[in-house]
């Protein structure tokens, strides 16, 4: 399985490269369109770069990958609370019961209140 794993990385890496080498013109990135640019207080957020198509691309994926992350995980967030409360509540009862067989085995025999627990 790891050989696999190793072999999927290898040929992502590779395809990854060959996108890179062949997307290596520049591009304008802009964030705000032409039309746009003509009103009041546009200046404040009007900025352009220039970089590689590559980049923006890798970026793009980046970006998609971290927003779907933190959706699910956001998502996700009533199970891992509910998860934690039982866990809380499985401690609590685990406690209780400790006490419980304490307080039932407390004028037998030790050797026979441990045969006790272990069935």
């Amino acid at each position: 399985m790891r050989y696999i794993r190793y072999a999927f990385l290898a040929a992502l890496a590779i395809v990854l490269v060959t996108l890179a080498l062949a997307n290596r013109q520049s591009v304008v990135l802009n964030t705000l369109p032409e039309g746009l640019r003509g009103f009041p207080g546009a200046g404040l957020v009007d900025f352009s770069i220039e970089m590689p198509l590559f980049l923006v691309i890798f970026g793009g994926i980046l970006a998609g990958l971290l927003i779907g992350f933190i959706w699910e995980w956001f998502r996700e967030h009533k199970h891992r609370a509910e998860a934690s409360r039982k866990t809380g509540e499985v401690r609590k009862l685990e406690r209780e019961l400790k006490k419980t067989q304490a307080e039932r085995d407390k004028d037998k025999d030790e050797v026979l209140a441990l045969l006790d627990q272990a069935s």
